[in-house]
């Protein structure tokens, strides 16, 4: 899981084109990120929560606050620590936006604001990626860094297992790629490739098929 923040002192500093990241093409989204990083007015921060953090005793719902409180935390500091020497041009504490990743906006900002070690105005709405740019921004830079981590896995599975293994596809569940890559890593190693989520309905249905397989062959 990636979650991504973008502070900007002002939203037409911001690169052309934003949207929620579903709604951009994937060469665009990376230019625009590439913009963000390199912009000295921006700062953009990325927070990941790995596979094995999923798989432990805390909810999704936790684990996302959790993610945008991270990504927020590295955006936000004094004038002499803010990355790329951004600070928040405005008078007192900086205010910031989210998108919110619970039914209940007012909950998703306070429970996220709570986890940020500094003072934040922070308000959630849904959607918010579609109507704020500094907001489709961020969910733009998330998607570029998750996309990136996907490929890299697709290449250390392929050459450290089988080239064939290098088609791990989009790592969603709905990804028919994704979800041979996960049946064939089963079905040649014995088990679930590290990546996976093991909490994951797809990484359990696949077990289970693959064990229904071997009490055929038995």
């Amino acid at each position: 899981m990636f979650a991504a923040a973008v502070r900007v002192p002002d939203p037409d500093l911001l690169p052309a084109g934003i949207d929620d990241s579903k709604n951009v093409v994937p060469e665009r989204r990376e230019e625009i990120a590439a913009e963000l990083h390199s912009a000295d007015r921006i700062a953009v921060g990325v927070a990941e929560i790995p596979v094995a953090r999923i798989d432990g005793d805390e909810d999704m719902n936790t684990l996302t606050v959790a993610a945008h409180a991270e990504a927020i935390s590295q955006v936000l500091g004094s004038e002499e620590s803010a990355p790329k020497g951004v600070a928040d041009e405005r008078a007192g504490e900086p205010a910031g936006i989210a998108d919110a990743g619970d039914t209940s906006e007012q909950r998703f900002a306070r429970r996220v604001a709570d986890r940020v070690p500094a003072e934040i105005a922070l308000t959630a709405e849904h959607g918010a990626d579609e109507e704020h740019p500094v907001v489709g921004a961020a969910s733009i830079a998330a998607k570029v860094e998750r996309d990136a981590h996907v490929a890299a896995l697709a290449e250390t599975y392929a050459e450290s297992y089988d080239p064939e293994l290098g088609e791990l596809g989009s790592g969603y569940p709905s990804d028919p790629t994704t979800r041979e890559f996960l049946e064939t890593f089963v079905a040649e190693e014995g088990e679930l490739p590290d990546c996976a989520r093991r909490s994951w309905a797809t990484c359990e249905d696949v077990l289970a098929a693959a064990e229904q397989s071997g009490l055929g062959d038995f």
